[in-house]
């Protein structure tokens, strides 16, 4: 199987992911070199509206479609140099799959525990070592006394707890989740919620969650949104406590940065500002402003006014902003920004 040697880095490493799709004559842009890393141990929710390439990339992730351009690494694997045999060995050990459908979490024939032990039985693991393995995740999910029943005698939530199970038979390092509370009630759907964040913090496995689900994606510890297939935005949570002892979590937005210094505003920014066409930067000390299609302080047109220093004297500020042009009759959906060659970070 492909693989990269040392697996001490990030679990995840995506780099300029690009997949086109050929419909007949037409070419569909799913991922437009999409950047992303994921580190062991993380619980992540990768979200964004339908078309935006969330399924196309977990698809990549999980060594189901080959990105058409860019790097994968997962595990020290490079996913897009694997052939079809080194893809399903990749799915076996690395891989755990959770579906939002139980038809393709489980079995219908087997019983929950045949479920369970049947990732191990294709590996070759001896029967002694399954039966104790699927003891053991029967009894991590709770349900020990629906071992012998099969998925028609299981409720929806408990159909969702053996696909867990069976996610992790074989040990996986990343768990791959594809909205998997769609399907379930709010208070069940929380419950299979809480199971898979015990999992990931007891059992220390990588969750990789695709959700438009807002109720799931404020559970994690980051949210990753996907528009137009790139990583747009992250939002990162944590837990603070009051003087008082109280708990309660912060939340916090951030626009993603990617490789070539390209950055998409969240849409609330760019409508309340109207930004459109192009934006000037200015540097100052500690960050960078972003000013509409005016000078900062005479209000002049970006196109022909010059920004200027504190001191009032001119700035050279603005050779850091690199106009994007779009037609007039196609507003942009996102304000794109990149370093000109020889700014700060950027490329030369």
């Amino acid at each position: 199987m492909s693989k990269r040697g040392a697996s001490g880095g990030p679990l995840i490493e995506c780099d300029g992911l690009v997949k086109i799709f050929k419909v007949a004559e037409l070419e569909v842009v799913a991922l437009q070199g999409l950047d992303l890393i994921v580190d062991r141990g993380e619980f992540v929710a990768v979200v964004g509206a339908s078309g935006s390439g969330k399924s196309t990339l977990l698809s990549i992730l999980g060594g189901i479609e080959v990105p058409s351009a860019g790097r994968v690494v997962v595990d020290g694997h490079l996913v897009a140099e694997m052939d079809a045999a080194e893809r399903t060995a990749y799915r076996r050990r690395v891989l755990g799959f959770v579906w939002q459908q139980t038809a393709r979490n489980l079995l219908p024939y087997l019983s929950a525990r045949e479920n369970i032990e049947l990732p191990m039985l294709l590996e070759g693991v001896p029967q002694g070592r399954r039966r104790a393995r699927s003891a053991e995740l029967l009894e991590l999910i709770s349900i020990p006394d629906r071992a012998s029943h099969h998925p028609g005698m299981l409720s929806g939530g408990e159909q969702q707890r053996v696909a867990i199970a069976v996610a992790l038979a074989n040990e996986p390092a990343l768990i791959l989740a594809d909205e998997p509370t769609g399907e379930l009630d709010t208070t069940t759907a929380h419950e299979v919620f809480d199971l898979l964040r015990d999992v990931n913090q007891r059992l220390g496995v990588t969750i990789v969650v695709v959700t438009h689900d807002p109720l799931v994606s404020d559970q994690v510890s980051r949210t990753i949104a996907i528009r137009d297939g790139r990583t747009s935005t992250e939002t990162l949570r944590r837990r603070s406590a009051t003087e008082a002892g109280d708990h309660h979590v912060i939340a916090e937005e951030y626009a993603v940065l990617d490789r070539v210094g390209r950055l998409q505003l969240p849409r609330a920014l760019v409508d309340a500002l109207h930004l459109q066409r192009r934006v000037r930067l200015v540097l100052e000390d500690t960050h960078i402003e972003i000013w509409p299609d005016a000078d900062p302080t005479t209000g002049a047109s970006a196109t022909t006014g010059t920004a200027k220093a504190a001191d009032g004297a001119p700035s050279d500020h603005s050779r850091w902003a690199r106009p994007v042009h779009r037609p007039d009759d196609d507003p942009p959906d996102v304000a794109v920004i990149e370093e000109l060659d020889g700014g700060p970070g950027g490329r030369r």
